[in-house]
């Protein structure tokens, strides 16, 4: 049971990255347009679809990729935490 909570973790934590990462590929200009922009807009955007259907944008300024990842960093600390209890 420790083993698999320790892969959802592990696997939580490398999507926050592939978050981090297309969130950055936005600010170079035509970089989603390749195949690494492409793979990571099927994996990442419903995701954040969920938030921005929330979180409105502040001006031009979009916060919901933020919360976005704040929620997933809370669940992998909750899923350590859970881990935690199986040791």
């Amino acid at each position: 049971m420790t083993f698999i909570i320790l892969v959802l973790a592990r696997l939580l934590q490398y999507y926050s990255y592939a978050l981090i990462i297309y969130i950055l590929m936005s600010w170079i200009p035509s970089a989603r347009e390749t195949s690494i922009g492409v793979f990571l807009a099927k994996v990442c955007e419903p995701y954040l679809e969920v938030f921005r259907r929330v979180i409105p944008p502040i001006g031009m300024l979009d916060i919901s990729p933020i919360v976005a990842i704040f929620v997933l960093n809370l669940a992998g600390m909750g899923i350590q935490q859970l881990g935690m209890w199986f040791i």
